[in-house]
């Protein structure tokens, strides 16, 4: 094992060909940009999905030694630690890296959102369900095998609305947002461990799933007010992903990385 070594129990760094990974909501949209990057890079991936079963094949197909597909509920704790074990199982070694990236019934349609004064407590208390405690669950699933290994990368897929609302999605941006907090806290508690915690927040990216119902003229508005005058795609999100994961961040934790092509200075 290749390891730039900070103590003989704790390796600051490991190869992505030597990891294994994890990434919620993995079969299509911005998950699927994710699992193509990890593959490509030579890691072992596990494709977490809940209903994408034949997208999700379609990656064991291709990557047949490197792919794993699980099903599971990302909201449901128990099939959660079910994955984690069967993960360690196939590949005989614990899940090194975590992508939080699931995005649980939820479609970035401005015309159809709830505005202010109809955003209802069930909308909030849906979207905390699967974008805070679904990654907290996920998190504490994979922490006893980074502690066994003395190594971890967790990252979480955040969004610049809550820092420049194009769209006010008022329960999207509100559990993004808690999400960022808990990436900054939990940075502080696992550090000591060897396990960094970051997040990666892009905008509207085009296109995903999630964003097909996104009319052109909102991309092409958030196009216009980029330096790069154009909305970024899953696979630059996707590219920041692999890097917090990389050796090249082995000294960053607790940040937050925009990618939106300089719409939100971070």
């Amino acid at each position: 094992m290749s390891t730039d070594t900070q103590t003989t129990t704790h390796p600051i760094s490991l190869p992505l060909e030597e990891q294994v990974v994890l990434i919620t909501g993995g079969a299509r949209g911005l998950g699927a940009a994710i699992s193509n990057a990890f593959l490509g890079a030579g890691a072992k991936v596990v494709i977490n999905y809940n209903t994408s079963a034949q997208a999700a094949e379609e990656f064991v197909a291709r990557y047949p030694q490197k792919a794993l597909a699980i099903q599971a509920d990302v909201r449901d704790e128990a099939g959660l630690k079910s994955m984690v074990a069967e993960a360690k199982e196939h590949f005989g070694a614990p899940v090194t890296t975590l992508v939080n990236n699931a995005l649980v019934d939820f479609s970035f349609n401005g015309d159809a959102r709830s505005t202010a004064d109809a955003i209802s407590a069930e909308e909030l208390s849906a979207q905390f369900a699967g974008s805070v405690l679904a990654p907290v669950a996920a998190i504490q699933s994979v922490l006893p095998g980074m502690r066994e290994f003395g190594f971890g990368r967790i990252i979480n897929i955040g969004t610049n609305l809550f820092q420049h609302p194009v769209v006010p999605y008022h329960d999207y941006t509100a559990t993004k947002a808690a999400l960022l907090s808990l990436t900054r806290t939990f940075a502080d508690d696992l550090g000591p461990e060897g396990i960094n915690v970051n997040m990666v927040s892009g905008g509207l990216l085009r296109t995903t799933d999630a964003s097909a119902a996104t009319p052109e003229a909102v991309f092409d508005l958030i196009a216009s007010g980029t330096p790069l005058r154009r909305v970024t795609t899953p696979e630059e999100l996707a590219d920041a992903v692999l890097f917090f994961a990389s050796p090249l961040s082995r000294g960053v934790t607790g940040q937050n990385l925009i990618v939106d092509g300089g719409l939100v200075k971070g």
